[in-house]
C-alpha cells in the first residue's frame, strides 16, 4: 500500500465522511451535466436538425439503458476491484462522450456519443458511489447515502449555467465545456475514494474493534445471493424503481419543452428545471435521516406518494401557481427514494452482495428511464400535449406507493443486528 493511499487513522473526522464529500461532488457534476441539465439542449437540437422530440428523447434516454446494462456488471466489478478504478474510468469516458457530442454531424454520431456517455455514467454514478458508502457505514448508512444523493440533487445548480452557455454561445460549445470540466473537477475527486475501511485498520462508522460485546464474526454480512433474490420486498422495490425512474426521467427531460408549450419563457422554465433537483435535497436528507429512525419501507412509500401528488399538480401546470406544489411534493419525494433504495438493500442484505443487488435494481429501473422520456415525447408529437401522459404517470406512482405499504419482507433474508439498528425495514 503506497503512502498516498493510506488515509488518516482514528482522527476527529472519520475518513468515511471525506469519501461522502468526494462522492457528493462527483454526483453533482455528473447529474448537472448529463441528467438534469440535458433539458436545456433538447429544443436547440430540434431546431438545428429537425429531429422529432420522440427521436431525441429516445436516444438520450438510452443512456439509461446502457447504464442499466452496465449497472449489474459495475456491481460485480466494484465488489471485485473496488470503486476508485471504476470512477476514474467512468468520468474519463463521460468527458470523451460530451466533447465528441459537440461535433455531432448526424443522427448516428449523436447516438454513438450517448452510448459512450451512458457507459461512463454507469461507472461513476449510483451503483459505484453507493457501494463505497455502504462499505464505510452501517449505523449511519441512511444519512451517508442521503448526503451522496444530495449531490445528484445539487446538480440542479448547473442547469441555469447550461441554459446560459447554450443561449450565449451554442449547445455545441456548452457540451464541450461540460466535458472538459468533467476532467478538471472530477478526476481529482476520484483520488479521495478508498474501497474498504478494514484495509486501513478502521471499521464502518469508525467503530472500535468490538461494539457492545459483539465480535467481528458475530456481525452478519448478509444472506446467500439466491436467498436475497427471493425476497418479496426487494422485488417490490425494483418494481417501484422502474415506475419512479420512468416518471422522473420523463419530467426531467421534458420540463422545459412542456413549460414552453404552456407559454413560459426559457429563463423561467430553466429555473423550474433547476428547482427540481435542488429542492429534492430536502427529501434526500430528510427521508434519509427519517429512514435511520423508523421503517425505511414506510418512509419509501410516503416518498412515492409525495411524488405522485407533485405529479398531479404538474399535469395541470397551465395554472402557473401549481408549479409551487409540484416542486414542494415531487422534488422531495423522488429525492427521498433515491436516498433510501440503497439503504433498504443494505439493511435487508448487508454488504456481501450489495453491489450486485443494487446493480440489478439500477439495471431494471433503467427500463423505466428509457420508456418514460420516449412516451412523453411521443405524446407531444402525436397529441400536441403532455397532460394525458402526466396523469397516467400520476396513477402509476400512487399504485406503487400503496403496494410498498402493503408488502412484507421475507424475514429469512433480513440482516438482524438490533443493537446497531440493522434490519429496520
Amino acid at each position: 500500500m503506497s503512502s498516498d493511499d493510506r488515509p488518516m487513522g482514528r482522527t476527529r473526522i472519520f475518513y468515511g465522511w471525506w469519501i461522502v464529500l468526494a462522492c457528493f461532488g462527483i454526483a453533482l457534476y455528473v447529474a448537472g451535466s448529463i441528467f438534469f441539465g440535458f433539458t436545456a439542449f433538447v429544443e436547440p437540437i430540434v431546431r438545428e436538425f429537425g429531429w422529432s422530440y420522440t427521436r431525441i428523447s429516445l436516444v438520450a434516454s438510452l443512456r439509461g439503458l446502457n447504464m442499466g446494462i452496465f449497472a449489474p456488471l459495475a456491481g460485480i466489478l466494484v465488489d471485485r476491484y473496488g470503486s476508485r478504478r471504476l470512477i476514474v474510468f467512468g468520468m474519463t469516458t463521460v468527458a470523451a462522450g460530451l466533447i465528441l457530442l459537440g461535433f455531432t454531424s448526424s443522427f448516428i454520431w449523436y447516438f454513438c456519443c450517448f452510448i459512450l456517455i451512458s457507459m461512463g455514467a454507469g461507472g461513476c454514478t449510483s451503483v459505484v458511489l453507493m457501494t463505497v458508502v455502504a462499505t464505510w457505514f452501517r449505523r449511519r448508512v441512511g444519512m451517508a447515502m442521503g448526503l451522496v444523493a444530495c449531490g445528484f440533487g445539487a446538480g440542479g445548480v448547473l442547469v441555469p449555467l447550461n441554459v446560459w452557455l447554450v443561449d450565449a454561445y451554442s449547445w455545441r460549445t456548452a457540451v464541450i465545456v461540460l466535458g472538459l470540466g468533467m476532467l478538471v473537477l472530477g478526476l481529482p475527486l476520484s483520488m479521495v475514494i478508498r474501497n474498504r475501511p478494514e484495509d486501513y485498520g478502521m471499521r464502518p462508522d469508525n467503530d472500535p474493534p468490538a461494539v457492545d460485546g459483539l465480535t467481528e464474526a458475530a456481525i452478519p454480512d448478509g444472506p446467500e445471493f439466491k436467498t436475497a433474490l427471493r425476497n418479496r420486498l426487494y422485488w417490490t422495490l425494483n418494481a417501484s424503481e422502474i415506475v419512479r425512474m420512468m416518471v422522473v426521467t420523463a419530467v426531467v427531460m421534458h420540463v422545459m419543452p412542456y413549460l414552453g408549450s404552456l407559454g413560459m419563457d426559457r429563463v423561467k422554465a430553466g429555473l423550474v428545471a433547476a428547482g427540481i433537483p435542488l429542492i429534492s435535497i430536502v427529501g434526500r436528507l430528510g427521508f434519509g435521516w427519517l429512514g435511520d429512525l423508523v421503517s425505511k419501507q414506510k418512509v419509501m412509500a410516503a416518498a412515492l406518494l409525495c411524488t405522485a401528488l407533485g405529479m398531479l399538480a404538474f399535469s395541470h401546470a397551465q395554472q402557473t401557481w401549481l408549479i409551487i406544489p409540484f416542486l414542494l411534493f415531487f422534488a422531495p419525494g423522488f429525492g427521498g427514494n433515491t436516498s433510501l433504495r440503497g439503504a433498504v438493500i443494505r439493511d435487508l442484505f448487508g454488504v456481501r452482495f450489495f453491489g450486485k443487488l443494487l446493480g440489478i435494481t439500477m439495471g431494471l429501473s433503467s427500463l423505466g428511464g428509457i420508456v418514460g422520456p420516449a412516451l412523453a415525447g411521443y405524446s407531444y408529437d402525436q397529441l400536441g400535449e403532455y397532460q394525458i401522459m402526466w396523469l397516467i404517470f400520476t396513477a402509476a406512482l400512487f399504485a406503487c406507493g400503496m403496494l410498498m405499504l402493503a408488502v412484507r419482507a421475507d424475514g429469512r433474508a433480513i440482516v438482524q443486528d438490533k443493537e446497531n439498528g440493522y434490519g429496520k425495514t
